[in-house]
C-alpha cells in the first residue's frame, strides 16, 4: 500500500493526530494532490509520520505547509521504556522520515509545541527558531478561567456588554466574518494571505465534521464589531482566524468575542491553544487571558544557495509558516 493511502487510513482513526495534519485538512488546504507524508510503519503499524506540502514557487522547489495551518511537523507513536530508549526511538524515526524528504530548495514547518527534540534534524542541517504561543490548559472551571484574566481583560468584556450592549452571535454568515478579516489585515496594510474561496473550502470541510465555530460581536444597530474563527479535535481548540472593525475597536468586542470563544471550547474538548503570535500588539492581547507561555519550534533548511542569498528579497519562502492573526 502507497505510504499517502496508510497514512490517511492512519489519520482517520488516531485521535492524537492535531487536525491540522489529518488528510482531510490537508485535502481542504492543499487539495488531494498538493501533499504527501513521509511514514514509518512497523509491523503494519505507523510509527513515525511527518505530512508535508509542496508547492513550487519561481522554479523553486519548496515544502511547507499551507496558509492557515498552524502547525505540522512530526507524530510519532507512545514508546514504553526508559528515557535513553525512547530518544533512541525517535532519532532513528526522525532520520527515516527525513531520508523520504524529496529534494527541495527550502523547508519550513511550525511544529507542535509537544514536540521538543529536534536534534536528528539538526544534525541534518536543518535550523530552528523558538516562537511562542499561549494555552490555558485546563478549561473544565470556567469561574476560575475569568478570575485568571487581566484585570483589563476583564474590564474590556465588562465594557462590551455593559456599556456597548454587544451580544455575541455564533448564526452569522461566515461572508460577516470574512469581512471582518479583511478589515484586520487592511488596517495595517497587509495582503490578506488566503482568499475568501480558500476559507469557504476549508470552511466546509470543518462544518462537515462538526469541528469549527465563529463568533461575532454585534451592538444594537446590527454593527459587527469584532469576530472569531475557532477550530478543534479530541486534544485542543485552536484559535484560526479574527477580525475587527477598526472604527469600533473600543468597544471591547475583540476580548468579548475571545472569552466566547474560550467558554465554547470548554465543551468540546481539553485545552485551547490561542495560536499565538510574533507581533507584539498580538501577544499583549492574547497574554491578558491568563494562559501559559509555551515555546514552540520553526524548522527550516535552505539548499539552495540562490534563496540565502535573496532570502530577504524572495518572502513566499518566509511566509510558508502558516501564520494567520494580524493584530485584532
Amino acid at each position: 500500500m502507497r505510504r499517502k493511502e496508510s497514512y490517511r487510513m492512519f489519520s482517520r482513526s488516531e485521535p492524537t493526530l492535531p487536525i491540522f495534519s489529518r488528510d482531510w485538512w490537508l485535502d481542504a488546504t492543499a487539495g488531494p494532490d498538493g501533499w504527501d507524508v513521509a511514514l514509518v510503519v512497523k509491523a503494519g503499524q505507523v510509527m513515525a509520520a511527518m505530512p508535508y506540502v509542496l508547492m513550487r514557487r519561481y522554479g523553486l522547489r519548496l515544502l511547507g505547509q499551507p496558509p492557515l495551518t498552524q502547525k505540522l511537523g512530526p507524530w510519532f507513536a507512545t514508546v514504553n521504556g526508559k528515557q535513553p530508549t525512547r530518544l533512541a526511538q525517535e532519532k532513528d524515526w526522525m532520520q527515516e522520515l527525513i531520508d523520504q524528504l524529496p529534494s527541495f530548495d527550502h523547508f519550513n514547518q511550525n511544529w507542535h509545541y509537544g514536540r521538543t527534540n529536534w536534534l536528528p534534524f539538526s544534525w541534518n542541517g536543518f535550523q530552528q527558531t523558538t516562537r511562542y504561543t499561549y494555552v490555558l490548559d485546563k478549561l473544565g472551571d470556567k469561574d476560575k478561567l475569568w478570575a485568571g484574566f487581566d484585570n483589563s481583560t476583564r474590564a474590556e468584556c465588562k465594557k462590551a456588554t455593559q456599556r456597548f450592549g454587544l451580544q455575541v452571535r455564533d448564526d452569522l454568515p461566515l461572508d460577516d466574518f470574512l469581512a471582518l478579516n479583511r478589515m484586520t489585515f487592511m488596517r495595517q496594510n497587509m495582503a490578506v494571505p488566503y482568499s475568501d474561496d480558500y476559507v469557504r473550502r476549508l470552511d466546509a470541510a470543518c462544518a462537515e465534521r462538526g469541528c469549527r465555530k465563529f463568533f461575532i460581536a454585534v451592538d444594537a444597530e446590527g454593527r459587527h464589531h469584532a469576530g472569531n474563527y475557532i477550530v478543534w479535535d479530541e486534544n485542543s481548540a485552536y484559535g484560526l482566524m479574527a477580525g475587527a472593525d477598526p472604527g469600533l475597536r473600543n468597544s471591547g468586542a475583540a476580548s468579548l468575542c475571545m472569552w466566547e470563544v474560550i467558554r465554547h471550547a470548554a465543551g468540546v474538548t481539553q485545552r485551547f491553544d490561542f495560536a499565538g503570535s510574533m507581533m507584539e500588539p498580538v501577544e499583549r492581547f492574547l497574554r491578558g487571558f491568563g494562559a501559559t507561555q509555551v515555546p514552540y519550534f520553526n524548522l527550516s533548511k535552505t539548499p539552495s544557495r540562490l534563496l540565502r542569498l535573496r532570502r530577504g528579497v524572495l518572502s513566499v519562502a518566509s511566509r510558508l509558516d502558516g501564520r494567520s492573526m494580524a493584530s485584532p
